[in-house]
């Protein structure tokens, strides 16, 4: 299993920290750092920037959104990326939420599935450096009734095929990312659920003529090491319930969905009635200690490194650290206790 670096959002306060963790994770052997976007710091260019003061660490997209970008702009984006960076760009994309595609963006948040298949499959034709000609249910190439022609990138990737991740969560999406990706970006991953979404990834994998081998499990996961495991869990309310609670609208929270599935139905429910009613305090109060648990990383060093081993043993082949409290040296410490707790676990690659 390897080690990697998930900066989340920037321009929030953290920029120059985040700059330092990165350098620190490129030291300490990680194999990736990625960075996200909302409605705020768009993914790439911190990528460029953070790339720029970098040597060898990956770039990870976590993720472009697909309703932000056409196919054939993110294709161009990921190839330079890529060109500049000597190799290192890896493309995650995922289709965000209703309210942000519908709201941000403007575009539908309709048809996920198919929009997404058809979205990567325009994405690869042209960083294959084919002439784009695509003819789907919602992206046609070139328009049929105008002056547009087929186009061929004029940037050469360094290599024949970036890698491309999807951020699923629902059962149908985990296939389709078994089938076309080469990685799944997963957050509120648990050792003790992955069993049966990696058996909807490998079913997609099948259906693809592939094996789980090479296919690159990945998941973002919070980690404050502490001797008290509930001050350290509790820390983590807030951002549990955010994503339960409300991200998303009530019929259209796949996080929350996902909560359902992994046996925290009656927790999920109210957590979700107190975060829409804006009753934050006790929507955090209402998450399991157990779900913050089997999610993050949390507690002493020994604690964390048999958590790493864990992990890898279910599947896990990529890990990306989320320090969440703390200043800038408080998180470099994180940083360095999870590498040993990293090598401690046995699990190192």
């Amino acid at each position: 299993m390897k080690l990697g670096l998930n900066l989340g959002y920037w321009g929030m306060g953290n920029d120059q920290q985040n700059m330092v963790l990165a350098k620190e994770a490129e030291q300490l052997g990680f194999s990736c750092v990625w960075a996200a976007e909302a409605y705020g710091s768009d993914t790439a260019t911190v990528l460029a920037w953070v790339g720029a003061q970098t040597e060898h660490i990956g770039l990870g997209a976590g993720v472009m959104q697909i309703p932000g970008r056409t196919p054939a702009m993110t294709a161009m984006t990921a190839a330079t990326l890529d060109a500049l960076s000597g190799g290192r760009f890896r493309l995650g994309l995922g289709v965000s939420g209703p309210q942000v595609s519908e709201g941000w963006h403007g575009v539908r948040f309709d048809q996920p599935l198919a929009r997404t298949r058809e979205y990567v499959a325009i994405v690869n034709q042209a960083l294959s450096r084919q002439r784009v000609r695509f003819d789907g249910e919602h992206f046609t190439l070139p328009l049929p009734d105008g002056p547009g022609k087929p186009l061929q990138l004029t940037v050469h990737p360094v290599r024949d095929h970036i890698p491309i991740y999807l951020a699923s969560v629902g059962p149908k999406n985990l296939e389709l990312t078994g089938e076309i990706a080469d990685g799944w970006l997963a957050l509120f991953y648990s050792a003790e659920f992955a069993s049966e979404q990696l058996a909807q990834i490998a079913a997609g994998r099948v259906k693809a003529g592939l094996s789980m081998d090479g296919f690159d499990v990945t998941a973002g996961m919070p980690i404050i090491v502490s001797h008290d495991t509930r001050s350290a869990a509790d820390a983590l309310r807030g951002f549990t319930s955010l994503y339960i609670g409300g991200m998303g609208s009530r019929d259209q929270n796949f996080y929350n969905r996902l909560a359902v599935r992994m046996g925290y139905g009656p927790a999920a429910e109210q957590i979700q009635d107190a975060y829409l009613s804006r009753d934050y305090a006790a929507a955090a109060a209402a998450v399991p200690f157990e779900l913050i648990d089997a999610t993050s990383l949390i507690g002493a060093p020994n604690r964390i490194s048999e958590r790493m081993a864990a992990l890898a043993e279910s599947g896990l082949t990529s890990l990306n650290l989320m320090p969440t409290v703390g200043n800038t040296e408080d998180k470099l410490a994180t940083l360095r206790t999870a590498a040993q707790a990293w090598h401690d676990s046995g699990v190192q690659e």
